[in-house]
């Protein structure tokens, strides 16, 4: 059973979700929050699986409660669910430590599904999000993470997350493409991730894209 809380400030959001998500066999609806101050509270108080966070609310937002969360040490997989389209909100979500990020015009099945894949460890990213990261929306510091990478991998790395394709990568640094292919492969499996969406998080993580 995956046990869900939901932060929303709108009351019909929240009771729209919970009744959908409640017709579900494997999900249990365990708290609510109106602000991310009390989503944060809710999450130390009944340890969920996965939290739904909305990034726009009262009091404190989602990013102040993705902060918080990682401050106390509070282990939950985050999925924001927003109607927020500005695509600078993306990467801090991610960076912060967000899971996955959808917005609420999803299709119900959709979510669902990425309830599931979050609360399994997959990375999970609405289409126009992931354009986002791949396009380099929002700024993100270096950090000083080691990185499994050689210093050409994480040249890959970095223009992956900047949106190159291997032809262009492989123009760029003067390789061949088959060359380029292989540092991607290389990336993919040092990083444990499945494709070219969830290394550039991984580099926007760690200011590397």
């Amino acid at each position: 059973m995956i046990r869900v809380v939901i932060a929303d400030d709108h009351p019909v959001v929240r009771q729209g979700l919970c009744t959908f998500l409640g017709l579900q066999d494997d999900i249990e609806v365990v708290g609510e929050a109106g602000d991310g101050d009390e989503a944060v509270e809710i999450v130390a108080a009944r340890a969920p699986d996965v939290l739904l966070l909305d990034l726009r609310m009262p009091v404190l937002d989602g990013l102040g409660a993705l902060e918080l969360l990682a401050e106390r040490g509070l282990a939950v997989r985050v999925l924001v669910l927003t109607s927020v389209s500005d695509r600078a909100d993306v990467a801090p979500a991610m960076r912060a430590g967000a899971a996955g990020f959808l917005y609420k015009d999803v299709d119900p099945g959709s979510l669902v599904q990425a309830i599931r894949a979050v609360a399994a460890g997959q990375v999970l990213l609405a289409p126009e999000a992931a354009r986002a990261v791949l396009d380099g929306g929002g700024s993100v510091p270096a950090t000083d993470n080691p990185s499994p990478l050689t210093e050409r991998e994480r040249e890959v790395l970095g223009l992956i997350a900047a949106g190159r394709s291997n032809r262009e990568i492989a123009r760029e640094l003067s390789v061949a493409e088959k060359t380029v292919k292989t540092h991607v492969s290389n990336v993919l499996m040092k990083l444990g991730v499945q494709d070219r969406t969830q290394a550039a998080l991984y580099a926007v993580r760690h200011g590397m894209g």
